[in-house]
């Protein structure tokens, strides 16, 4: 994550986590440590996984104080070990620990979703079935977990509502059809966006198809259902596999030949890597 987006996307984010946490004061630093005192504390990785966060975890600190050092032996997507020194943190001994459960918030998070989105997209190597997220995703948090998938080498999907035109049974619903759905996308969008759709059945894939739709998404559809609406759709639209994906089913998805696979597992099922800050002295 760089400079220009953590400073225009990112800081107010982590203000409004570090508010949360701290309303008024810290009062427990504050009852051991009423004055400033330099110091450091080591960032321990107590689990094997794929480091994600480290520039959101330091920037914690620096939004505390500015002065507050943060040295990096790792960075984003690289593998780490149980035990492993992946950093020190130095600077004013009530910064450390205000901005602890923040930071280490953050960077557990972040690293979950990267190590279950490596995981996953290890199932797929060799085939052509890209791995994409969802908007599945924790609130005021999305920025960070899309980023972490892509950390763990997953692909984004539409980052938000205005990123790209994705019709799903409720907008068919409102429209009255596909084929409605699908020129009223035309008529409405510029011709840059590509216009994909959500199909349960054949029929409907057989729909899409005709009424041009550029990606259509196969919901929730069994492995010998999604291999025929492939041999239907025949390179006329890319494909899209959706519904319930998880790294314990998606292997079997691949025999289908879809084009992308989207996991909202990614996001709101990775359970967090046990990150921990440890031995914090005075220096």
């Amino acid at each position: 994550m760089n400079n220009i987006t953590m400073t225009l996307n990112a800081d107010e984010l982590i203000k409004m986590a570090l508010r949360e946490d701290i309303s008024s004061e810290d009062v427990s630093t504050n009852a051991v440590m009423p004055e400033g005192k330099p110091g450091e504390v080591d960032l321990i990785c107590k689990q094997d996984g794929i480091i994600c966060g480290m520039d959101v975890y330091e920037r914690v600190f620096k939004i505390l104080d500015e002065n507050t050092v943060v040295e990096k032996y790792v960075k984003d997507g690289d593998e780490v070990k149980k035990g492993e020194l992946m950093g020190k943190v130095k600077g004013d001994i009530r910064v450390l620990l205000s901005g602890e459960r923040v930071a280490l918030n953050y960077l557990q998070r972040m690293s979950g979703i990267a190590t279950y989105t490596h995981e996953t997209s290890q199932l797929l190597a060799g085939s052509k079935t890209v791995l994409l997220d969802t908007r599945k995703t924790t609130p005021n948090m999305r920025i960070f977990e899309k980023y972490a998938v892509k950390c763990g080498g997953g692909q984004n999907h539409r980052y938000n509502l205005s990123d790209g035109i994705l019709l799903k049974d409720n907008h068919i619903g409102a429209a009255g059809s596909i084929t409605k759905a699908i020129k009223m996308a035309k008529e409405y969008a510029p011709f840059v966006r590509k216009i994909e759709i959500e199909t349960e059945t054949l029929d409907q894939v057989r729909e899409a198809c005709e009424a041009g739709a550029d990606i259509i998404m196969l919901d929730n559809m069994d492995v010998e259902t999604m291999k025929k609406a492939v041999e239907l759709i025949a390179g006329r639209a890319k494909t899209e596999c959706s519904g319930n994906v998880t790294k314990e089913n998606i292997s079997g998805i691949i025999e289908s030949g879809v084009d992308y696979v989207s996991s909202g597992a990614l996001t709101h099922s990775a359970p967090i890597l046990d990150i921990s800050m440890k031995n914090l002295t005075e220096v």
